[in-house]
């Protein structure tokens, strides 16, 4: 009894301390106070407790909320599961409907999958498809955990849909398959509201310098593992994204809408998007996004709110939610809402903006555009049709008939990207024998793109090699610069997923006439042992992702295993190039055999047994040119000033893609502890000099000189080299001809400027540091002669992102392993601006230094960059796993 008493009088208390809250928008009737909801069992406050509105639901609650939902309309909700976070919590969407359209749910996608294959389905049965299938939407809630009100107008949404009585409201369902997915991200949601409400005190304050309004590292937007997923919807690193793409290829929703927030002191910003637009989005296209637009205009408009289109948030990358429908024929955008980041926001304008008021206007965008989709059913449904066929057609009268991929030189990445392409809703076929097209020779095993397919233009805007943005717009970002105002450029320039992963791939104008198969899911084809029974050794050829995995199985196993620094010929196995494994018999314990086999499945190596050591070229197992691996003990810098994208995507790429554990630990701990038992110690990208001082410095450079492994990733590097780490430079921008450096006196002599040219000349700085360039993929030569790039290609392409230029380390203190190309050759894809893109070639991609025993590697770019460079991960690699065996 006590403790009821107990909590009444806290409720009380509560309530008499935020009187204001009287005032403020709560529950689903203040949303919209025109609707006809009557009396319900279901509301927010009913099923969880509070009004709608007035706490930040947690992922459980949400779950809790959508299944009373299902329970309270089963013949007109369904709840599907497309997955698991990485931490365990369930992904599901909803899809709400008439009761005649969900009984009728299997039809509908069978329909929607006919209408998206006009190879299959003729003109009459589409018109017929067009003519009875409801329109659908796909609403996507919460990618970013830290953006908290669209998922709660997730619940609103439903709730309306279900409970509002007006003709309208009927209408949209009869037209419309509605799909909601209320929670994209869950685990960063959760880390979200369980921080923000520790921080609470006697009442939320609104002061952007309280703790409730600044989130500790690394902040609520990312998933488990630091992923922006609103840039993963091409290489699908991360369950919460692929999966959601598997439920999508299966409905080909017409229309889908990703919810955001974004500062505090803006308003609403909805469709259309801002230049630069991708040029394989159609015109139609563009013409339902300005449909949609206006019509959310108007809703906005009547209800008084302020928006925005058009500035900030352009459709060139791939990689976002609100990207990558496109590519299939539907028409996908995004919605931006100022955010409170909590329940109260003090704007700089005065005015204070709560969280219920980021619910609302996320529902009002909600719903118009459900009415969008339901009067245009039609006409939606037309322009797909359209899209697909005329994909189809686009690839039989093209320049590219077909794409081959050769699957020898990296098998490992050759399947993942076929099976990536298939996972994208693509076909992929696989030559059973060898052919020849074009006038060149293919082996067996090749993977063959026919480009006459629906998803021409998905295909295309993954494999082509570049992708322009419009003279035009490149002509106003270089005005900018000249005003010194920064470009419009949002995201990467360059994506091409060949070159990301250094795949070869060659296009042809014809179809190769051979025997195929279809490739299906699955990044990693089952690997083999050969000779099984050998009776000296098994050996691995490196240079491929299936024996890195095999590599890390092997020593999480325990086994003993050997790597090679130089190419050795057996005289039966043949040819192995540098860094190839060796696993001895003699150094193994019994049962070899079955291990073996077990790991060579799971990794997709190829283990060869040998029944001699004998070489005919390169090093004996007993070389010194062998040296013996030992498990390594990786840690990473974890925590401020860490970044949390680069920390994460390098923890990712370690664990979950080469399959080896890494210990992260706090800043702070790396400043007080000592670093014994560390053999490799990362710095992801980071200003380190803020924390990192000069005794850090000196306990680090101790532990290198001890025999351990620094490796430096991006802006680490910059402070190694700061810090004197690391010996070699950062540059300047190359001064432009003319530009001098400032006379410092009052009055200087006088000169004459003759034209525009010279004087933008005149007021360009000087010593100014090289412009920032959003991302582009660079070609950069490898040095093959040092073990680091053992197994590396002599070419590989790296992000260029930001503005760091290194000066090539002296020979007297280490080694440029790899140096980004020529002038003629440096763009691999995207967009430089070319001041930059002659002074970065012959820099320095990757330095080696040794230091006593032990050695500093520095990446001056992210090598683990959103997880998709792959092309990296064998330099990755040995810096993990040989770097170790070489410090003495």
């Amino acid at each position: 009894m006590r403790s009821l008493k107990f909590a009444a009088i806290i409720a009380a208390v509560s309530w008499f301390i935020n009187p204001s809250y009287a005032q403020q928008l709560a529950g689903e009737k203040s949303l919209l106070p025109e609707a006809n909801y009557g009396n319900s069992e279901v509301t927010v406050e009913k099923v969880l407790g509070y009004p709608l509105g007035t706490k930040i639901t947690s992922p459980a609650d949400m779950s809790r909320y959508f299944e009373a939902l299902k329970q309270a309309y089963p013949k007109q909700v369904k709840l599907l599961e497309y997955g698991k976070s990485w931490e365990g919590r369930t992904l599901y969407y909803a899809v709400i409907s008439s009761e005649d359209n969900m009984a009728d749910f299997d039809g509908f996608m069978q329909g929607m999958q006919a209408l998206a294959d006009p190879r299959k389905t003729n003109s009459d049965k589409a018109e017929q498809l067009i003519d009875e299938l409801p329109g659908s939407i796909w609403l996507s809630y919460g990618v970013h955990g830290n953006e908290i009100s669209s998922p709660e107008a997730a619940m609103m949404t439903a709730y309306h849909l279900l409970h509002d009585q007006r003709e309208q409201t009927q209408r949209w369902l009869d037209n419309t398959m509605v799909f909601i997915d209320p929670l994209q991200n869950p685990d960063g949601r959760a880390r979200f509201v369980d921080r923000y409400y520790m921080s609470v005190g006697l009442e939320h304050s609104g002061d952007r310098r309280s703790a409730e309004q600044n989130e500790p590292w690394p902040n609520g937007r990312t998933n488990h593992y630091l992923f922006d997923m609103n840039r993963d919807w091409i290489a699908l690193t991360q369950p919460e994204i692929s999966g959601q793409i598997d439920a999508l290829l299966k409905y080909y929703p017409l229309v889908f809408v990703d919810l955001h927030e974004m500062s505090g002191d803006s308003t609403y910003y909805f469709t259309p998007e801002a230049r630069p637009y991708n040029p394989l989005i159609t015109e139609s296209q563009r013409e339902t996004l300005n449909w949609i637009g206006k019509n959310n205009g108007q809703w906005f408009d009547e209800k008084g709110f302020d928006y925005f289109t058009r500035e900030i948030f352009d459709a060139f990358y791939p990689g976002y939610g609100a990207s990558w429908p496109l590519y299939q024929g539907s028409v996908a955008m995004t919605y931006e809402m100022a955010s409170a980041r909590g329940h109260l926001f003090d704007r700089t304008d005065g005015d204070v903006l709560t969280y219920a008021d980021g619910v609302q206007q996320h529902f009002i965008a909600s719903i118009s555009t459900i009415q969008t989709v339901s009067e245009r059913r039609e006409a939606l449904l037309q322009k797909f049709w359209e899209y697909r066929k005329s994909a189809v057609e686009a690839g039989e009268d093209g320049d590219v008939r077909s794409i081959i991929l050769p699957a020898k030189d990296d098998p490992a990445a050759a399947r993942k990207l076929a099976s990536l392409l298939v996972e994208q809703g693509a076909e992929v076929k696989q030559a059973e024998k060898a052919f020849d097209v074009c006038g060149t020779d293919y082996e067996a095993g090749a993977y063959i793109i026919d480009m006459a397919q629906p998803a021409h233009r998905m295909i295309r805007t993954l494999m082509d090699k570049q992708v322009d943005m419009a003279d035009d717009f490149l002509a106003e970002q270089e005005q900018r610069r000249n005003n010194n105002l920064p470009d419009q450029i949002y995201d990467v320039t360059g994506w091409s997923l060949p070159l990301m992963f250094n795949v070869d791939s060659y296009t042809c104008d014809d179809l190769p006439d051979v025997a195929t198969a279809f490739v299906e899911e699955g990044r990693i084809e089952p690997g083999k042992v050969t000779n099984p029974d050998a009776k000296v050794a098994f050996l691995i050829r490196w240079g491929d992702m299936n024996a890195g995995r095999f590599l890390t199985a092997a020593l999480r196993e325990g086994l003993e295993v050997r790597q090679s620094e130089l190419a050795f010929t057996h005289e039966s196995a043949g040819e192995f190039p540098s860094g190839s494994l060796i696993l001895t018999r003699a150094d193994n314990p019994d049962g070899l055999q079955a291990k073996l086999k077990k790991l060579a499945e799971a990794s997709g190596a190829t283990v060869e047994g040998v029944d001699t050591s004998w070489m005919t070229e390169g090093p004996n197992f007993g070389s010194h040119n062998v040296s013996k691996l030992e498990a390594p003990n990786i840690a990473i810098a974890w925590d401020e000033p860490a970044s949390p994208y680069s920390a994460g995507h390098t923890r990712f790429v370690i664990e979950r893609q080469m399959g080896y554990p890494v210990t992260a630990i706090r800043t702070m701990q790396l400043l007080q502890d000592d670093l014994d038992g560390l053999d490799v110690l990362i710095l992801p990208e980071g200003a380190y000099s803020g924390v990192f001082n000069d005794k850090s410095v000196e306990k680090i450079q101790r532990w290198v000189s001890d025999g351990g492994v620094l490796l430096t990733l991006g802006r680490a590097s910059a402070w190694a080299v700061e810090t004197g780490l690391l010996n070699t430079q950062l540059e300047r921008k190359v001064p432009e001809e003319g530009v001098t450096e400032p006379d410092e006196a009052i009055k200087v002599d006088g000169k004459v400027i003759e034209s525009r040219d010279q004087f933008l000349t005149e007021i360009k700085p000087h010593g100014a540091d090289p412009d920032w360039v959003p991302g582009a993929l660079l070609n950069a030569e490898v040095d093959t002669k040092h073990w680091l790039s053992a197994g590396v290609k002599p070419q590989v392409v790296s992000i260029y992102n930001g503005n760091d230029v290194f000066t090539p380390i002296d020979i007297d203190h280490g080694r440029n392993i790899a140096w980004f190309a020529g002038a003629d050759s440096l763009l691999a894809s995207g967009f430089l601006w070319d001041d930059i893109a002659q002074q970065l070639p012959y820099k320095p991609l990757l330095m080696w230094q040794p230091s006593g025993k032990g050695m500093i590697i520095s990446f001056t770019q992210e090598p683990t960059y959103r997880a998709y460079m792959d092309g990296l991960n064998t330099l990755l690699m040995n810096a993990l796993f040989l770097a170790p065996a070489k410090a003495q």
